[in-house]
């Protein structure tokens, strides 16, 4: 006689609900950089939205970081460009770079996140970084003055944007040839410090009639 155990069809193994994907994680000197290049710029965008309320309410304010009509946030913060959306540009930095602060903090206590916000992240930065450059030309060719605190911004906005742009390399979050992978890594230096080079040239060259007078 065949016993129950033996006439009962086995069970169906239960079905697990799917894990969420894990997320990925960085370095404690990524996640560092985040925050400081953060805040430097938001450092940068604070003071300029200051002055900017400031010079508003008061046309013959003077902020500190005019110093002659070379060196001159006056002049640029009076400008078209300023207010390129129809509102001050450093509104757009206290949100972005407020963000920037929060994601490096939550990296430092061993935060992870999905792909789609290193993604995301990384298009920001390049937005970001594509429109401090546009404002760079603008300052240096059209309203011909240099802000000290736009500089700051500027910086702070292309370090964020190549750091990202190496993280997602190195995690494989975007795809890369593996030698290119190999050289991003070990010369990740490179591309910032001849990107600054360049800006300091251009700098330079644009007001050399100025910076003589210093000499």
């Amino acid at each position: 006689m065949t016993s129950p155990e033996h006439t009962l069809a086995p069970a169906p193994p239960r079905k697990r609900s799917p894990r969420p994907a894990p997320g990925t994680g960085a370095s404690r000197a990524f996640a560092w950089l985040l925050v400081v290049a953060g805040s430097l710029g938001l450092l940068g965008s604070f003071v300029i939205s200051i002055d900017k309320i400031k010079l508003l309410e008061d046309p013959g304010f003077v902020p500190g970081c005019s110093l002659n009509a070379v060196v001159s946030c006056t002049s640029v913060m009076q400008s078209e460009q300023a207010s390129a959306f129809g509102f001050p540009n450093p509104l757009i930095g206290l949100a972005a770079f407020a963000v920037v602060i929060a994601i490096g903090f939550g990296l430092l206590s061993g935060a992870t996140y999905p792909r789609w916000h290193w993604i995301g992240l990384n298009v920001g930065t390049l937005l970001g970084t594509v429109f401090c450059m546009w404002l760079m030309t603008q300052a240096l060719y059209d309203i011909g003055a240099l802000c000290l605190w736009c500089a700051l911004v500027w910086l702070a906005t292309i370090a964020l944007f190549w750091y990202t742009t190496v993280h997602n390399i190195r995690h494989g979050i975007i795809p890369a040839p593996r030698a290119l992978v190999a050289g991003v890594l070990e010369f990740h230096w490179a591309l910032p410090t001849t990107w600054y080079l360049v800006i300091a040239m251009l700098v330079g060259t644009r007001f050399w009639s100025y910076w003589q007078t210093l000499l």
